[in-house]
């Protein structure tokens, strides 16, 4: 399995607000679903920022996320070590397949892949 980004997870009030504070920094947006916004970094296509007001297809907000190349096989090695599930494997409408799995303190941890041609930023 190979980890193609890592990044985090900001839940925030007012995403204009933050994505504003973000942009100042050079970020730029790459995605907008209207309650989940990707900012990447236009010179590094992998530094990414993800702002949120909350999730709407999970009952938990994730804190991290993590890309991977094979979803699936991730899936298998977290449930077959016993990590804590708590947003079950799925594909998402917006082209990802993804499921959340808490860490040993109790992050979530958004565990996903892009479908073909549906990566953001990268």
């Amino acid at each position: 399995m190979t980890i193609r980004r890592v990044v985090p997870d900001i839940t925030c009030q007012d995403l204009d607000k933050s994505r504003e504070f973000y942009a100042r920094l050079g970020f730029e947006e790459v995605m907008n679903l209207g309650w989940v916004v990707n900012l990447a970094s236009p010179s590094n296509p992998t530094a990414q920022v993800i702002l949120m007001t909350s999730d709407r297809t999970a009952e938990v907000e994730p804190d991290l996320s993590i890309e991977v190349d094979d979803v699936d096989a991730a899936y298998a090695t977290m449930v077959e070590s016993g990590a804590g599930i708590v947003h079950e494997l799925r594909d998402e409408p917006w082209g990802v397949r993804r499921f959340f799995a808490l860490d040993p303190d109790g992050r979530v941890v958004n565990i996903v892949s892009h479908r073909q041609g549906r990566r953001p930023g990268g």
